[in-house]
């Protein structure tokens, strides 16, 4: 079993970055894929950002791309986003998900995919 447990969250203005990481207890994370999705409300969850166990492949949602960036450190058992150039539509409660499965083009962002899940984080950005 894996807990993971997010942090970051927070309120800024429109512009504006935040870091979220997403901290793993109970097993290593190496072996697995890892990703971020949010919900805001009234929305159903969407898919963010995926990476790879070594971080070489990452994928994007395409309201993120050339804002967000995903990595991650094996040796903390941390995964991180960075939200840069942050707007109010992104505003939404972030979670953070590991998987044991395979990623590929077809599964990366279905919720489906991800068999542990943390608790969220509230981000909000105002305009």
């Amino acid at each position: 079993q894996i807990h993971l447990v997010e942090s970051g969250g927070g309120l800024v203005q429109a512009g504006g970055s935040l870091r979220l990481s997403c901290a793993a207890s109970g097993r290593a994370l190496g072996a697995d894929n890892m990703g971020w999705f949010r919900q805001a409300p009234g929305k159903e969850r969407e898919f963010v950002a995926a990476i790879t166990p070594t971080g070489m492949i990452t994928y994007y949602g395409d309201s993120v791309k050339g804002r967000f960036s995903i990595s991650r450190d094996n040796a903390k058992n941390t995964m991180f986003l960075q939200m840069n150039s942050l707007k109010p539509e992104d505003t939404a409660v972030y979670s953070c998900a590991a998987s044991r499965w395979p990623l590929n083009s077809v599964n990366y962002y279905d919720i489906g995919t991800y068999d542990f899940w943390g608790q969220g984080t509230q981000v909000t950005v105002s305009s």
